[in-house]
C-alpha cells in the first residue's frame, strides 16, 4: 500500500472511531474527550469533526460538545430494512401488551448493537434502550440469543469461546434466553433469536415480573414472527 493511501485508510478509521466513541457515550463529548477516546492529538481530532459535521454525522451544542447528528439516523434507517421494517409491529405490540422496553439487536463482530426499540406507549416510566447501544455478546440474554444462531465456526469468527455454555443451549431449546443483572444491574431481560441473513433477536427489558416464562413464550412468538416476515 502507497503512503497516501495509507493516510488515507488511516483517516477513515479515526473519522469512524469517533462515531464510536460518540455513540457509545451517555451524554455529550467534548473534543478533548473525542481525542483521548480515539488516542490522537486535539488539533487532529478538531479536522476530523469538522468534517463529520459538515456530512451531519457530528453535531455541537451551544456548549460546544458533540452528539451524533441526524444523518447517521438516515444511514441506519437503510440499514438491515427488511429486518427493521418486518420488527416495528412485532415490538410495538410486545411494549404495548408486555409493558416493558423492546428492542431489536444484530451481532456486530463480538458485540450486540442495537437497530431501533419501541418504549410502551402506557408507562408513565420505562428502561430506555437507544439505537447504538453495544454490549459483549458473550453477556446478557441478547447475546445469548444470539449465540444459538452460530455455529463453532461462526463463535470463532465472532471471538466468543469454542465452548458454547449451557445457557446458550438451554436458550435454544426454550426459544429464548432470560438473564437477569448481567448488562444493567437490576434488570432482567429476555430476548428470542430472529431467523435472518445475520444473526439477530429481539428483547425486552423490565425490573420485575411474575411469570418470565409468560414473556418469554410471548418475545419468542413475536420473534418467530417477524422470521416468517422477513424470508
Amino acid at each position: 500500500m502507497q503512503a497516501d493511501e495509507r493516510a488515507a485508510s488511516q483517516t477513515l478509521d479515526r473519522g469512524l472511531r469517533i462515531l464510536d466513541v460518540i455513540a457509545e457515550a451517555d451524554r455529550p463529548l467534548s473534543i478533548a474527550e473525542v481525542a483521548a477516546g480515539i488516542g490522537v492529538h486535539r488539533s487532529i481530532a478538531y479536522r476530523l469533526v469538522r468534517t463529520l459535521e459538515d456530512r451531519g454525522l457530528v453535531v455541537r451544542d451551544d456548549a460546544g460538545s458533540l452528539s451524533i447528528g441526524p444523518h447517521v439516523a438516515a444511514l441506519a434507517r437503510s440499514v438491515a430494512s427488511d429486518l427493521q421494517s418486518a420488527a416495528a409491529p412485532e415490538l410495538r405490540a410486545l411494549a404495548d401488551a408486555l409493558e416493558m422496553t423492546s428492542f431489536l439487536v444484530v451481532l456486530d463482530g463480538s458485540e450486540c448493537v442495537t437497530l431501533t426499540s419501541a418504549q410502551p406507549r402506557a408507562m408513565v416510566a420505562s428502561i430506555a434502550q437507544r439505537p447504538g447501544t453495544r454490549h459483549s455478546a458473550a453477556l446478557g440474554a441478547t447475546g445469548t440469543a444470539l449465540q444459538t444462531l452460530l455455529s463453532p465456526a461462526d463463535r470463532a469468527a465472532h471471538g466468543l469461546e469454542e465452548s458454547e455454555p449451557e445457557t446458550v443451549v438451554r436458550a435454544r431449546a426454550d426459544g429464548y434466553a432470560v438473564t437477569r443483572s448481567e448488562v444493567i444491574p437490576g434488570v432482567t431481560a429476555v430476548a428470542a433469536p430472529v431467523v435472518w441473513a445475520y444473526p439477530a433477536a429481539i428483547a425486552v427489558m423490565f425490573v420485575d415480573t411474575d411469570d418470565v416464562d409468560a414473556v418469554g413464550a410471548r418475545v419468542r412468538d413475536s420473534a418467530l414472527a417477524i422470521s416468517r416476515g422477513i424470508r
